[in-house]
Order: C-alpha cells, then sequence, then structure tokens
C-alpha cells in the first residue's frame, strides 16, 4: 500500500512501550486486569492501522523481564492476555500476510505457552506483509547477554565481531533497526528497551494512556519523526566549514 504524501517518510521500524493500562484502570474505578484487557484491544487498533498507513515493521513491548515482581495474579493476567490474543487473532493475521514473532527470554515460561509460541512463529514464518514482533518477557539487557551467548556458541570471537555479524544473534535478526520508538502514558525513560536496536532512534513521548492511544496518535508521532533531521553521528550541512 503507498503511503499518503502527509505522512513523509515512513519508518522503517516503529517499536512501542506500551504503558498506562493501569492507570487507565484506576481511573475508571476498575482494577488493573480490566486496563491490560483494553489495552489489547487497543493493539488490535494499533496493528490494523499501522498495517494500512504501510508501517511494515512493529514491536510492542508486553512483559519485560523486571515485570515478574508484579503480583502473581496480574502475571498470570497478562500472560492469559498474550495467549488470548494469539489464539484468536492468528488466523486473521496469516490470513494477511503477518509475520509474528515473540521477543525475549523463554526462562519462565508454561510448556503450553511455549508451545503457542513454537505455532505462532512456525504459522507465520513465511508471511512478507507485515512484521509484528511482540516483546514477551523481554529486556535488553538480557537479549544481548543471550545474543552473546549463541555468538560464543557458534564459534564466534567476540572481540573480532563486526556489528552486523553480532545483529544476526538479536531476536531481532534480519529485521531493520528501531528509527521511531514511542513510549505512551508521560513517562520518558526507555525502561531496558531494545537497547541495541534503538542505538539512532529518534524517540516520541506522549501523555495518552496505552488504552487510549489510537491511529491519529501513531499518525501524530510519525509527523514528529519526519520534523527531526536525523544525522546519525554527523553535521548537520549548516555546521559543515
Amino acid at each position: 500500500m503507498s503511503v499518503a504524501p502527509t505522512y513523509g517518510l515512513m519508518p522503517a521500524h516503529i517499536a512501542i512501550i506500551m504503558d498506562g493500562n493501569g492507570r487507565w484502570a484506576r481511573a475508571r474505578h476498575r482494577p488493573r486486569v480490566f486496563g491490560h484487557a483494553q489495552g489489547v484491544k487497543t493493539v488490535r487498533r494499533v496493528v490494523e492501522g499501522a498495517s494500512q498507513i504501510g508501517v511494515k515493521c512493529l514491536t510492542l513491548y508486553s512483559f519485560s523481564t523486571e515485570n515478574w515482581t508484579r503480583p502473581k495474579a496480574e502475571i498470570a493476567a497478562l500472560f492469559n492476555l498474550l495467549r488470548e490474543y494469539v489464539e484468536s487473532d492468528l488466523d486473521t493475521l496469516h490470513e494477511k500476510n503477518v509475520r509474528v514473532r515473540i521477543l525475549g527470554s523463554r526462562s519462565g515460561l508454561s510448556s503450553d505457552l511455549l508451545q503457542l509460541i513454537q505455532r505462532v512463529e512456525e504459522t507465520t514464518q513465511n508471511n512478507t506483509a507485515f512484521n509484528l514482533n511482540i516483546a514477551f518477557n523481554y529486556g535488553g539487557r538480557d537479549e544481548l547477554l543471550r545474543a552473546a551467548a549463541r555468538a560464543v556458541a557458534d564459534g564466534q570471537d567476540l572481540t573480532k565481531t563486526s556489528e552486523a555479524e553480532f545483529a544476526k544473534y538479536l531476536d531481532t535478526a534480519g529485521l531493520p533497526d528501531a528509527d521511531l520508538v514511542i513510549r505512551t502514558s508521560g513517562e520518558k525513560r526507555i525502561s531496558n528497551f531494545l537497547l541495541w536496536q534503538a542505538a539512532y532512534a529518534e524517540f516520541v513521548f506522549t501523555d495518552v494512556l496505552w488504552p487510549d492511544f489510537g491511529l491519529s496518535d501513531l499518525e501524530s508521532a510519525i509527523a514528529d519523526f519526519n520534523r527531526r533531521e536525523r544525522r546519525f553521528g554527523n553535521l548537520d550541512q549548516s555546521e559543515v566549514a
């Protein structure tokens, strides 16, 4: 699908830190789980909208390695929501030629969840229209440690390995680095998310809570991205003598 001229340059890879479900629920005097359930509806809305406007790669931060400190009931609810989303949407995503990858450590996940992850990844592995990555049980530092371990096990000498070669061992192997990282709910930190892939990303922080985030908010972030001058360490042309 062609991108409307008003978007300008479409980021090759957009990543979103989905934040604010709990506050959204609390403002409505509902339990945090209610906010997470509403957040899943937002996932569907944003995935559909991003695909329609020409985004090719979208990564959503769903559950971090640090989230294990949350109450057990909330963790169980988050895991169930992942199961429900994948099981209910897999056929539709596959029909729409969406490739789904679950980024993150498999440590601590139940056998049925591991089987579900394997099924969704194998079912969609040859799809090419849109890349949807769900960062679940994910931490950027943990990813780098796991990547280094895989590289060493593969016989790589990390003192001589290039960045391009090392990137092949990351969870996002074969995908472009993040151009745009969005965080909802007004927080202004990256929370251990895509530390390698976001090295030169543009960041947009919005006060919108994740359950209220919509296509217009995504479009606004892309417009903001297009107002930035991306120099990747180089000088602005006006600064060149």
